[in-house]
């Protein structure tokens, strides 16, 4: 994710980062410009047509395209925000967990260094496992649990999470903590799966495919007969009028695409990697 000043906006509008979209759609910006450029010849200087009344189509058609994009953004932006919620939940549960670690154990004991190792472990997990899958070679090794422990399962952070769950009922049995203690704990460790899974359910449920490809139908449809008609009133002006209107349009579906799986490593998705870092930070000030 990049950080920025919103209010710097001089900085913001002449600013041409990789993740502008113009930089991804200029091949298409020019290739409707140069499109538009051959209807207008066409039309004005080889058959000389004339049209009465041509944008006012494109005018209805453009307010109802107005409104599916604006759905189509909000629906895309809620599923980030939910993302960026359920990330500042593992932060929370991760600080809560270790806090009454902290205050269960006893400072000299081993188990304190097994807990912040596999927490930790957890949270790097859950964020690989939301990009491209998890190198186990990453994860810290305590104890028993090793490269070949991690290794047993597909689902890395289902592995890591049964050892926490493990080691806290090994807690129990000893009697290093109380029945009422381990009902404490349970709450965080449930949370944990809990955001996993919400983070699971918005990455492998895009936005159904049918409305998709209609949107992006209805954007092509409307930008390529857009220079039959506007090329009559405007001219050759037409060629920077359609292709900003096509610039437009195309990039809301394009930061859509974007936002929808915020997990990734582009430059729009959740700042993942430093949520990661604040958490080892904490839990390693903690336990």
């Amino acid at each position: 994710m990049i950080g920025y000043n919103p209010k710097d906006w001089w900085k913001l509008i002449f600013a041409f980062h990789r993740s502008d979209t113009f930089r991804f759609l200029l091949p298409g910006i020019a290739g409707v410009a140069a499109y538009t450029g051959v209807v207008a010849y066409v039309e004005n200087d080889v058959f000389h047509a004339s049209f009465k009344n041509t944008t006012v189509v494109h005018s209805l058609v453009g307010f109802v395209l107005s409104m599916l994009l604006v759905f189509r953004t909000n629906t895309a932006y809620e599923r980030w925000w939910e993302g960026r919620k359920l990330w500042g939940s593992f932060v929370n549960n991760s600080r809560n967990l270790a806090l009454k670690l902290h205050a269960f154990l006893p400072k000299d004991s081993a188990k304190r260094e097994t807990f912040r190792v596999l927490i930790i472990n957890y949270i790097f997990a859950a964020k690989e496992h939301l990009r491209t899958g998890v190198h186990v070679k990453k994860l810290a090794q305590t104890g028993p649990y090793d490269t070949d422990f991690y290794k047993q399962k597909k689902h890395v952070p289902n592995q890591i999470m049964g050892a926490i769950y493990q080691e806290i009922n090994n807690l129990y049995h000893n009697q290093s903590i109380t029945g009422d203690q381990l009902i404490v704990l349970n709450s965080e460790l449930q949370s944990f799966t809990d955001n996993l899974g919400g983070c699971e359910r918005i990455k492998r449920t895009p936005i159904p495919y049918a409305y998709s490809l209609f949107l992006k139908k209805v954007i092509f449809l409307y930008v390529f007969t857009m220079p039959i008609g506007f090329v009559i009133e405007f001219k050759y002006w037409a060629i920077p009028i359609v292709a900003i209107i096509f610039y437009v349009f195309a990039s809301i579906e394009v930061i859509a695409e974007e936002i929808e799986d915020p997990f990734g490593t582009d430059a729009n998705d959740l700042p993942t990697d430093i949520i990661y870092e604040t958490i080892k930070d904490n839990l390693e000030e903690i336990l």
